[in-house]
């Protein structure tokens, strides 16, 4: 078994985190979507990261779909609730951090346009949708020290990396003054040694 992923890809450092947190040893192929002589598409036909290759050749593409199974491969730091509810109720914070991080990529995207050709109304939605995702995620999280009544679980993990790559793609988005809570959850995070070990590179 193996990961391709790229160090800075946000949905391949939440599986990175996972695999951490569960014990699981799985060697990590780095590669990146955009260089030109990548060869994510051999391992997944939409040329995303991250991709799980299993010992029998298969793979398995996106990262949802990756942290379930590794959440059902090993039985070390169960990360998903048992009762359905309640894993309905952390996928729900995994969907919305993605999002998040979805918009945050088209941003990035867009810049990489030359800038007669960008649009500053696609950068304007995105941001919208990064702002009403935010005060979602900051209302739900409330005054609890984790997403869930649970304790810490894939949910804190979805959503540390979805505020982590803000940091990292857009330091200008003062997230913290509007939702100190979720700083507060961030800086919780930080010190667990998966996150830190998972940090993407200095640009």
């Amino acid at each position: 078994m193996k990961l391709i992923a790229s160090l800075t890809s946000p949905y391949a450092r939440k599986v990175r985190i996972v695999l951490a947190e569960k014990k699981i040893d799985c060697p990590l192929e780095e590669d990146v979507p955009w260089n030109a002589d990548t060869r994510v598409a051999e391992y997944n036909p939409l040329g995303k990261v991250p991709v799980l290759e299993l010992d029998d050749g298969s793979t398995l593409y996106d990262s949802r779909v990756i942290v379930e199974y590794l959440e059902n491969s090993s039985p070390v730091s169960r990360l998903l609730p048992q009762d359905n509810r309640q894993i309905i109720l952390t996928r729900r914070w995994e969907a919305l951090a993605d999002g998040i991080i979805d918009a945050m990529v088209a941003i990035v995207l867009e810049r990489r346009r030359p800038p007669e050709k960008q649009m500053a109304e696609v950068v304007e939605r995105q941001r919208g949708k990064i702002a009403r995702g935010l005060a979602t995620l900051s209302e739900d999280l409330g005054e609890k020290p984790w997403c869930t009544s649970h304790g810490y679980s894939l949910a804190d993990i979805a959503v540390g990396c979805c505020l982590g790559y803000l940091d990292f793609r857009a330091p200008e988005i003062d997230w913290r003054k509007a939702h100190p809570n979720l700083d507060a959850l961030l800086q919780r995070l930080n010190t667990r040694q998966t996150f830190q070990d998972t940090e993407p590179p200095a640009a």
